[in-house]
């Protein structure tokens, strides 16, 4: 008998919209950091994270990490950084892809792994999810999924198309309450 998918949830991505992400000389573009001094968290996020909780969402963050896979970070560091996140912010759980694209593994996203993976461990009906990212693989991972994507106006993704395009955490948690 199949359970009845009764959780909704909120899958955030984790560079760039919990964190800032980092600009690198070495592959000249935005990044996650590969050190903890380089790890920022974006000020105001606690509290629309929390009130999303108070809506009933569940939170996860899903992120590919492949600097783990091409050396540039340790997965310990990773685990570090993912640590914080879990004590400061009501987060149920993390998962990260540590892999590089020619892996081809179904936990990259624009793959939807991380997500089904999560909606099938906590009952989550994805037809009342969110995806909020700040790249085209996020909004893609979303619609593989079949959940709503809302992106973080950021300078490097303004030819990323989503279904809704948000200037911070705290303009898309209203936007998610509208469309309750």
């Amino acid at each position: 008998m199949n359970k009845e998918k009764i959780n909704k949830a909120v899958f955030l991505d984790r560079d760039g919209v919990i964190n800032h992400v980092v600009n690198h000389k070495e592959i000249n573009k935005p990044s996650s950091p590969w050190q903890i001094a380089e790890f920022k968290l974006i000020d105001g996020i606690k509290n629309p994270l929390d009130e999303l909780k108070k809506m009933g969402f569940f939170l996860f963050v899903i992120s590919n990490q492949p600097d783990i896979a091409r050396g540039r970070i340790k997965k310990g560091t990773t685990e570090k950084i993912n640590k914080i996140i879990l004590e400061k912010f009501p987060i149920k759980e993390i998962i990260v892809c540590p892999h590089d694209d020619s892996d081809n593994c179904n936990c990259r996203k624009p793959k939807p792994g991380m997500i089904t993976k999560l909606s099938k461990k906590w009952n989550v009906d994805l037809k009342k999810s969110y995806l909020i990212g700040d790249s085209w693989k996020d909004t893609e991972a979303a619609e593989n999924a079949g959940i709503k994507s809302i992106i973080i106006n950021k300078t490097y993704n303004q030819d990323v198309n989503a279904g809704y395009r948000v200037k911070d955490l705290k303009a898309a948690v209203e936007l998610i309450k509208k469309n309750q």
